[in-house]
């Protein structure tokens, strides 16, 4: 499969490692873990996005754009790199914001990855829950056009065919980092949300029939929108890749049983799964996507659903910026941790 035939800035630092997590493993005493760092895709503290980026971006170049537009969550990992991929190449950056958990807390609101949307230059504005954002975003793209702007527009999370380009490459880096080393991966675990990561993955995966299963944990959507929307990406993106049909909707699983009260809102476990990366591996999650992904593997591993003897690879999908944001809830939860015997 030939990716060089799409434009795409190569600024991701990749490939990203996959490393053994011997702590983590000894600890939970079930299968042999593992992660592929997509934490560590560089620009601005990195992240998933990043590789997606690479080709919306020159997309956006290769369509004369002087400027993107884009959308997310308050604590939006994507709007972050985004701003930061704008910054390198020399383009405006507009961000519509959403509330989605309603919080009053200030660090939330501007702290973590605003902060740093702002830093890079970008201008953002806020939008109240419950909106087509996406259809927001094009209305407020029209505005920058009628004043003589060349807006490009990428939905939220990056998660269109163009964008999960990425993470077909991201299958094939992984499995040949696998192949290079001798490791059978025996299943793939990461979080799952707009669709592109997952989407992605399992086009690369299929594509070059690498017999590894996927996992996506939703942080969001119920299971059968989540996996709805996964396989509809992965069919267009199977499509603009010249491989329709590689995916069969009984490759796309996803579970929900960790989203909690909601997008953005860490359960317990979520917090326990941060605390227990940061303290056995010296790895941040975020209280978003990798953190509630990872209770999810945990879980799954308390169970037996990943056995001993196994190799289990999570991918991880970046976003410690966000963690300054959330200050409030984790050192609530060192203080209950603190306060037990």
């Amino acid at each position: 499969m030939h990716l060089a035939r799409f434009p795409r800035h190569f600024l991701a630092h990749l490939p990203t490692p996959l490393e053994r997590l011997d702590r983590l493993t000894k600890d939970l005493g079930g299968p042999e873990i593992w992660i592929k760092r997509d934490d560590c895709t560089g620009l601005s503290t990195g992240g998933n996005k990043t590789r997606k980026l690479e080709f919306l971006m020159a997309e956006a170049e290769a369509m004369g754009a002087d400027m993107v537009m884009t959308q997310g969550a308050t604590q939006s990992n994507h709007a972050r790199q985004t701003a930061a991929f704008a910054a390198k190449l020399g383009m405006k950056c507009h961000i519509l914001l959403e509330d989605r958990t309603g919080s009053n807390d200030a660090n939330y609101n501007h702290n973590g990855n605003v902060l740093l949307d702002h830093l890079h230059g970008a201008t953002t504005e806020k939008r109240g829950p419950g909106l087509d954002m996406n259809a927001e975003m094009e209305a407020v793209a029209e505005t920058f056009r009628k004043a003589g702007r060349k807006v490009y527009t990428i939905p939220g999370g990056g998660s269109n065919p163009t964008g999960a380009l990425g993470y077909v490459n991201c299958a094939f880096e992984l499995v040949s980092q696998a192949n290079d080393r001798g490791l059978v991966i025996d299943h793939i675990a990461t979080a799952t949300g707009s669709a592109g990561t997952q989407a992605g993955l399992i086009v690369g995966l299929k594509a070059i029939n690498a017999g590894i299963p996927l996992q996506g944990f939703g942080v969001r959507a119920p299971k059968a929108k989540q996996e709805d929307m996964v396989f509809a990406l992965a069919q267009k993106t199977a499509e603009k890749l010249g491989c329709s049909g590689v995916v069969k909707r009984e490759d796309v699983v996803a579970d929900s049983d960790y989203v909690g009260a909601g997008y953005g809102i860490p359960r317990e476990d979520t917090l326990e799964a941060i605390r227990m990366f940061a303290e056995l591996e010296g790895i941040l999650l975020d209280p978003v996507y990798s953190g509630k992904g990872a209770a999810g593997l945990i879980d799954y591993i308390r169970k037996g659903r990943y056995k001993k003897g196994e190799r289990v690879v999570f991918l991880h999908t970046g976003g410690a910026a966000a963690l300054f944001g959330y200050d409030a809830v984790l050192e609530g939860d060192r203080a209950r941790g603190a306060s037990q015997p």
